[in-house]
């Protein structure tokens, strides 16, 4: 006898039981919808997200080499630890004003003999930057050959001494004569300027053609081509103006700060 209503006998009805497969069928498709919908929504967000991070970062690089106001603002030029540290410490004089004009002379470079070897502080800085040194004489302190690995420009120079030669290597005064002489030293002595012309420290054996080049120029208007050794080179500048309390220029500060603020651990050298 069939159910009231029914039509499909004693047992579950077919059409039944697919209706009900179909709602919860409909039911999921609506849920896996939803995810889908919610999913999108996440993933836009992401993008977008990224989008800004990309936007900000290329903002905080390039706005500050645009603009130098920016630059002091968002500290594009601050550098940290001993170098920047020290160059803080130096007088800033725009207008610097020496009481005499510049002669190099004054200074006595390569007319002392501290150690007395009998040799001036060039042969010295040749025995000291050079590797594979030979001298002219057995016990002597003239240097006859010798390789410079040159910091300014990064070349390998064979040094050979005659006098077609040796102007293939010089002797770089890390913060030029005049550049001294402008920063204070022409108030100074002449022991005073003959002790740091012939100073070590602020001597160095380079490239005879990017001596040439720098000549008495700041770290404003020159540096080694030689970027790896940058850092370095403002940092012996910063640590002979502290050493004779020598002062920098407004760009001159700026440019070390620069170059700094590539190296933020970058120490000043000791000797």
């Amino acid at each position: 006898m069939a159910r009231r209503g029914g039509g499909c006998g004693f047992g579950p009805c077919p059409h039944n039981r697919r209706g009900r497969r179909g709602r919860r069928g409909a039911s999921r498709g609506y849920t896996y919808r939803r995810a889908r919908f919610g999913s999108s929504a996440l993933e836009r967000l992401a993008i977008l997200t990224v989008i800004a991070i990309i936007v900000g970062v290329s903002a905080g690089l390039l706005l500050p080499k645009i603009s130098p106001a920016v630059n002091d603002i968002t500290g594009g030029d601050i550098a940290t630890r001993d170098a920047a540290t020290t160059l803080n410490t130096l007088t800033v004089d725009d207008h610097p004003s020496p009481s005499s004009s510049y002669k190099r002379d004054d200074f006595g470079f390569r007319k002392t003999d501290d150690d007395g070897d009998g040799c001036d502080v060039r042969e010295a800085v040749l025995a000291r930057d050079l590797t594979d040194v030979t001298y002219t004489k057995s016990g002597g302190c003239k240097v006859k050959t010798g390789h410079l690995n040159d910091p300014y420009t990064g070349a390998g120079i064979d040094f050979v001494r005659g006098p077609s030669t040796s102007a293939r290597v010089q002797i770089d005064h890390v913060v030029a004569l005049e550049n001294a002489w402008k920063s204070g030293a022409s108030e100074w002595t002449t022991a005073e300027r003959y002790r740091f012309a012939n100073d070590t420290y602020n001597l160095l054996a380079v490239d005879g053609g990017a001596n040439e080049a720098k000549g008495s120029a700041s770290a404003a208007s020159w540096l080694p081509e030689n970027t790896t050794y940058q850092c370095p080179y403002v940092a012996r500048q910063i640590g002979v103006k502290a050493k004779y309390q020598l002062s920098v220029t407004s760009k001159e500060k700026q440019a070390m700060l620069g170059v700094l603020h590539t190296c933020p651990g970058q120490g000043v050298p000791e000797r």
